[in-house]
């Protein structure tokens, strides 16, 4: 049995230590938001909060999360109402979406370090997310809306 501590919840599994986080995340305890895409850690779909720190859920075995704090993108807010969330549905960045969780877990962890990215932080930070629909520039721009609404707010 492991002892897994996901977005502040408590939960013991029964699986194989070497299990990718992602599968037992989907799997073992049915939290779908965090998607599958490549499975080698390239497309950024699977991203994750592993104490804080993006990770790809897909090639992080589970035992790395043993007694560490993960956050998927179910656990990033209370009511779906971070900043970056609430950015995303005002410019309604997703066309598809399949990939959003994953941006959106990226650019959580970026205005968290850096309250005031430039477009080249932004572009540098997000790199290593694929969206396949291209949404690149409102990506980049609720990114931005996400940060002046934190700054306003006090939050940065």
């Amino acid at each position: 049995m492991l002892n897994l501590t996901i977005n502040k919840k408590a939960y013991q599994v029964d699986v194989d230590p070497e299990t990718p986080l992602l599968w037992v995340l989907r799997d073992t305890l049915g939290l779908v938001g965090t998607k599958y895409g490549c499975g080698v850690a390239q497309c950024g779909a699977c991203t994750v909060h592993l104490n804080g720190e993006a990770v790809r859920s897909c090639v992080t075995k589970v035992s790395r999360a043993v007694g560490q704090k993960v956050v998927t993108i179910e656990g990033l807010a209370e009511k779906a109402d971070h900043p970056v969330q609430k950015a995303w549905l005002e410019l309604d960045v997703a066309q598809c979406g399949y990939c959003q969780s994953g941006q959106i877990m990226s650019a959580a962890v970026l205005l968290r370090e850096n309250k005031n990215p430039t477009d080249a932080d932004i572009d540098a930070a997000m790199a290593g997310n694929i969206c396949r629909c291209g949404t690149y520039l409102r990506i980049r721009e609720a990114i931005r809306l996400a940060a002046t609404s934190q700054r306003k707010a006090g939050n940065g």
